[in-house]
């Protein structure tokens, strides 16, 4: 499975505070932190977030169509969470809410762009 995912930033600093800040609720901290890549996960273990500028020092640019999910646990936790991201500074996608039978999202993009799902199934 998924050991973690990397999405590219302009601005390592910027991108760490945007994402501790808004995953605290999740328990993530930084794992690791090589300077022009911090990854990010929780205690408990699992698939990582990195966040890093990218490798040829060129710009960095959101993919068309890729897009990253990450396991909220709760319908109210991915409101919480996705409210947060707006705060932030991130943009909207998609408000929560029910996209199929047992599945329930909310869109965002960060603010380097890349497109981000707060989810939880059930």
């Amino acid at each position: 499975m998924i050991a973690y995912t990397t999405i590219g930033t302009a601005d390592i600093e910027k991108a760490k505070t945007f994402y501790l800040s808004l995953l605290q609720d999740l328990g993530v901290s930084v794992f690791i932190d090589a300077g022009r890549l911090a990854a990010l996960g929780s205690p408990s273990g699992g698939p990582m977030l990195a966040v890093c500028t990218p490798h040829k020092g060129e710009a960095p640019s959101p993919g068309n169509g890729n897009m990253v999910a990450i396991s909220a646990g709760s319908k109210e936790l991915v409101d919480k969470l996705h409210a947060k991201a707006l705060k932030l500074g991130g943009t909207d996608e998609g408000a929560p809410g029910q996209r199929m039978d047992s599945f329930y999202g909310g869109y965002f993009r960060d603010p380097d762009g890349n497109k981000i799902c707060f989810c939880h199934f059930g």
